[in-house]
């Protein structure tokens, strides 16, 4: 793979390629405002993310962006797969989320910025008491109509009872370090 050009950055930088049950995805920005302080994109290793980010919550820890000394990451290995992760990880995740944007900016990133941050962040939005399927409507809109492209996580999102998920685990206090 070649190495990204330093001047790349979250407003010249997009995700391409092409996923299942979509085809083409065109050209997506790296990141993408959803509405107040929660923001939703893909991850570049090495990128600098603006200053203006006070928190991210990574879902993909394996490609990082460089922060800010004010920003705080959260980090949580998930997989884009056939399956539903760990519902106490999601949940915590998700928990995570409304924290930090209840605080100041937020991305939600894994890989791509669509399947994995589409799931926890539409998570967070459902249970700060949204509709799953406005959630999902949105989330679309504002990134791209490829968010929860796997069928399964978009399932599992629409059908979710936020009383019957398992407690979210504690988060340590250095773990946003």
């Amino acid at each position: 793979m070649p190495e990204l050009p330093r001047y790349a950055d979250v407003h010249s930088h997009h995700i391409e390629g092409w996923a299942d049950g979509h085809g083409d995805l065109g050209e997506i920005p790296l990141v993408s405002h959803i509405e107040g302080n929660l923001w939703m994109g893909g991850c570049i290793d090495g990128v600098p993310l603006p200053d203006d980010f006070g928190y991210v919550v990574s879902l993909y820890p394996w490609e990082r962006y460089v922060l800010a000394p004010t920003t705080e990451r959260f980090e949580f290995h998930l997989y884009d797969a056939g399956v539903v992760p760990d519902l106490r990880i999601l949940h915590t995740a998700a928990r995570q989320v409304l924290d930090a944007t209840a605080q100041g900016p937020t991305l939600v990133h894994c890989q791509a910025g669509l399947n994995r941050s589409g799931l926890v962040a539409g998570l967070a939005l459902v249970l700060d008491g949204r509709d799953a399927d406005e959630v999902i409507t949105l989330l679309r809109r504002r990134r791209s109509p490829a968010v929860l492209c796997n069928q399964v996580f978009e399932a599992w999102l629409r059908a979710v009872d936020p009383d019957e998920l398992p407690p979210p685990a504690a988060i340590p206090d250095d773990a946003g370090r």
